[in-house]
């Protein structure tokens, strides 16, 4: 079992049932999520220590977000209480050719408005083997971005990996802010995750002879991407989600991970999906797993992979998967019969 600290915002979901729309429903399905919260479930999952460090209430909404970590095994010993509010987040799901909608109403939130001093990484990755984030986090405000770049400084003092999903939220900041913010914490990062856009909006590097909205993909060009980033910021590698939309229920899903100058890319899977929130969650909780626990390369996006097209199968925001299954899958096991 291999510690893996998490850090973050986690939110209160509410969301229509089924596939209707915002106008149209008069009651909402209230559960909890948020990316690294998500990453931290499918560790705890996987049988890792996944640790989730986040600013919540002390009262009981707060107290119901934390008991949502708590019911799938997630270490919630570093949630610092207090504050006045839960984020919030309504998500309409799409269908067909009409895309999913996310609104947030997360302004003054408990971890935004948290100071950097509040978290204690000495304290929180003592035994830690990993230390992630996203984009997300820094996004949420100044001093929650100086608390992040703490502890990626903290974890490498320590010699512990440190991975990032660059997962670039046009809502939060803009692309110049994300660029000098994410910029100066990429300095310590071993591991960088990222979709066909995240590279283009936060850096400006672009995969060349893709559209992303007419499902074209280029390897070559990701390929390039990736050693891009590793020249410019020395990772140790670079992990990237290609996602094929047809529909906003079909897609056709793979991935890359660029390690020791070559890139590995994972078989394709062509999925129908329930809930795609937290896919990209999902491929890093496995990418993590795979990485912290010495797999190769090419077993590694495998797997995360693998783990990340079950989710799109799962509605809200955790992936709720065992380790046997993602590795029944991974290993070629995509029948959907049912298990007697």
């Amino acid at each position: 079992m291999k510690k893996v600290v998490t850090f973050g915002e986690l939110m209160l979901r509410l969301a229509p049932e089924n596939y209707l729309r915002f106008v149209q429903s008069d009651r909402l399905e209230a559960t909890f999520g948020g990316a690294e919260a998500n990453v931290a479930v499918s560790l705890a999952n996987y049988g890792e220590e996944g640790m989730f460090v986040t600013k919540l209430p002390a009262h009981e909404i707060g107290q119901a977000a934390v008991n949502s970590l708590r019911k799938y095994g997630v270490n919630t010993s570093g949630i610092v209480r207090g504050g006045d509010r839960v984020g919030i987040y309504y998500c309409e799901k799409g269908a067909s050719q009409r895309p999913s909608k996310v609104i947030y109403d997360r302004a003054h939130s408990a971890i935004a408005e948290a100071k950097r001093e509040e978290f204690d990484w000495a304290k929180l990755l003592d035994g830690a083997s990993w230390f992630h984030f996203t984009g997300i986090t820094p996004a949420l405000g100044d001093e929650i971005a100086a608390a992040c770049l703490d502890g990626a400084k903290e974890a490498k003092k320590r010699g512990i990996f440190v991975s990032c999903d660059l997962n670039y939220r046009k809502k939060l900041w803009s692309k110049q802010k994300a660029g000098e913010v994410m910029g100066e914490i990429c300095k310590y990062v071993d591991y960088c995750i990222a979709n066909e856009e995240d590279a283009k909006d936060v850096f400006g590097i672009e995969a060349e002879g893709s559209d992303i909205t007419g499902g074209k993909l280029n390897r070559d060009g990701y390929i390039s991407v990736a050693k891009k980033l590793t020249e410019r910021f020395g990772f140790k590698g670079v992990a990237v989600t290609l996602r094929e939309s047809k529909s906003a229920n079909d897609n056709d899903w793979s991935g890359m991970l660029y390690t020791g100058g070559k890139g590995y890319f994972s078989k394709k899977y062509s999925m129908h999906i329930v809930d795609r929130v937290g896919g990209g969650d999902s491929f890093g909780g496995g990418l993590i797993h795979a990485l912290v626990n010495g797999y190769e390369p090419q077993r590694a996006i495998e797997f995360a992979v693998a783990a990340s097209c079950l989710k799109h199968s799962i509605e809200g925001d955790y992936n709720m998967v065992s380790l046997s299954e993602v590795e029944a899958l991974a290993g070629g096991d995509g029948s959907g019969r049912v298990q007697r």
